[in-house]
């Protein structure tokens, strides 16, 4: 019997995100913050609950939904006091939604709220609308993907940082059109 999980890696390094479970478990904050938390490695269900203050009742049910949309599986599971602990882990190290609908973008942003209000640092947020041509936004898009792809994680002792970027064109008034 171990006493740590062991860390085995995601089977996925990007998950692409598109059926309708999928989209129906990221409309939940708790869930989303269950895939932040199982970001880096394994954890229980009482170690996620601490984590995030929450009960262990509502850890496990959204994990369940999180598990059923095949966003999280169990990676090891454990005999403890008589009982199977399981350790739960995303299936891929990074999610990327292909088509974004309301709901888990509007369930996403308000799971990234909270992180923020929670973070003991304070965080770099910046809003910015800038004129660029479909070949440009779409660099800049690349930059910024693999910006964030390529930085280099430092020992597992320091704090972790999340990052969210985006880069959307910003929709026109009713009535407007593009070569206004």
């Amino acid at each position: 019997m171990r006493d740590q999980p062991l860390h085995p890696a995601p089977p996925e390094d990007v998950l692409e995100i598109g059926a309708p479970e999928q989209f129906a478990a990221l409309a939940h904050p708790l869930r989303q913050r269950l895939l932040f938390a199982l970001g880096h490695r394994p954890a229980t269900i009482r170690q996620l609950a601490g984590q995030l203050d929450a009960k262990k009742g509502n850890v496990a049910h959204h994990l369940k939904v999180l598990r059923e949309a095949g966003l999280v599986h169990v990676a090891e599971t454990r005999q403890v006091r008589g009982g199977t602990e399981q350790y739960y882990q995303r299936t891929a190290r990074q999610m990327v939604v292909t088509e974004p609908q309301a709901a888990g973008t509007a369930a996403m942003l308000a799971a990234f709220a909270q992180e923020l209000d929670r973070s003991p640092a304070e965080a770099h947020l910046t809003l910015r609308h800038l004129r660029l041509s479909p070949a440009k936004a779409r660099e800049l898009g690349e930059t910024l993907a693999k910006l964030v792809d390529e930085a280099e994680e430092d020992a597992e002792g320091q704090p972790l940082h999340g990052v969210l970027v985006t880069l959307y064109q910003q929709a026109l008034p009713a009535g407007t059109t593009s070569s206004a």
